[in-house]
């Protein structure tokens, strides 16, 4: 079928909104109407080659839509059907998988390696005939996707798409990272490094678990506003006010927990050094491949600090998605909250402005909307 997508054709290119072709979905795939797509940083990474990826190729991971078809195959999915995407659809069998640790299946690197769906191979060509690959098997910057049967989650019709799209991957990704890896945090301090969707969706899981204080670092004052009204109790540029400072005054010692989603190696730093002895830090935004920070030894050795990684919030997307939907839906996690402008799919470079710039919440692509 022909579609319309937005293209990168090359690194540090504008995306190009253009006709496609997309193949019919294999036997154990479905075609989904995309209604709504988030614009996330990750995308940003591969688009200015900070993360390498199989070019050209449609970006977008964080979506939702309709079910149209399905293979002969599918059986957890049929059409009609709303669902949110996945860009980290398990296998089913490898260790991680088996394990309880699906966000870190082996899949993923055949995506990353292929710029294919499950089988290494793309559904994707340009209008003519010219290769073009998928972004970790989801490519959702699109009207029409194609995907993996494992690469979707249904979702109940009354969840706006906006909602369910966020969901897939800022919003399990920020509010997994404290449920699924802080855990029970209950008048514990955690400080939160960016206020993106990210970072405000670990605010909400703070919130949710009782955290106090919550303690918020933006260079962005409209950013900074949004974590107080989801529940930062404390916000702090670090251009004009010291974050130590602040931390001594109302936790002398350090915090408990830090939450960095922004992916930079002195913020990370910062972290760590505001952390009290036993603390740990949680590391969720991606950066630049290869890229490290710094970390005195003694500190980690002599005041039992810990760095730990959380991928997806190190979730099980299979059965944490419906239990944040649910809490959506009870009024507990106010995802609608964390929802910034909205964009037709010819505004998607317009969208990645606002992201890069002082845009408030998560960006959304509506691309059946003609703006």
């Amino acid at each position: 079928m022909r579609t319309r997508a937005a293209v990168l054709p090359a690194v540090g290119s504008p995306l190009q909104v253009e006709d496609v072709d997309l193949a019919d979905p294999g036997p154990t795939e479905v075609l989904v109407r995309i209604e709504a797509a988030g614009v996330c940083h990750s995308d940003w990474h591969y688009m200015t080659g900070d993360l390498p990826s199989a070019l050209p190729v449609v970006p977008g991971h964080e979506g939702a839509g309709v079910v149209e078809r399905v293979g002969d195959q599918v059986t957890r999915v049929r059409p009609g059907d709303a669902v949110c995407l996945m860009w980290r659809p398990r296998c089913g069998h490898c260790e991680f998988c088996v394990t309880g640790r699906p966000q870190l299946c082996q899949a993923g690197a055949v995506h990353a390696a292929t710029g294919g769906l499950q089988d290494g191979t793309s559904r994707l060509r340009r209008a003519d005939g010219g290769e073009l690959f998928h972004l970790l098997g989801v490519s959702c910057f699109a009207q029409h996707a194609v995907v993996s049967e494992r690469a979707v989650v249904p979702v109940p019709a009354d969840v706006p798409a906006e909602v369910a799209a966020i969901t897939g991957c800022a919003v399990i990704t920020g509010v997994g990272a404290v449920l699924n890896v802080i855990g029970a945090c209950a008048g514990q301090g955690v400080v939160v490094f960016g206020a993106g969707g990210v970072g405000l969706s670990a605010v909400m899981g703070a919130a949710l678990s009782g955290a106090s204080p919550i303690v918020v670092v933006d260079v962005v004052p409209e950013r900074l506003a949004a974590a107080r009204r989801l529940g930062a109790t404390h916000t702090v540029d670090p251009r004009t006010e010291s974050l130590a400072d602040l931390v001594e005054e109302i936790r002398p010692g350090g915090l408990e927990w830090a939450v960095e989603a922004i992916g930079r190696p002195d913020t990370l730093t910062a972290a760590v050094d505001v952390l009290r002895p036993g603390g740990t830090l949680v590391a969720v935004g991606l950066a630049a491949k290869g890229r490290t920070f710094e970390v005195p030894v003694n500190v980690l050795v002599q005041r039992e600090k810990r760095v730990v990684g959380s991928l997806y919030g190190s979730a099980n997307p299979l059965i944490d998605v419906p239990k944040l939907l649910e809490l959506y839906r009870s009024g507990r996690l106010p995802v609608d909250e964390l929802i910034g402008a909205r964009y037709p799919l010819t505004g998607v470079n317009e969208a990645f402005a606002g992201l890069t710039g002082a845009g408030v919440g998560r960006g959304v692509l509506l691309p059946g909307w003609a703006g």
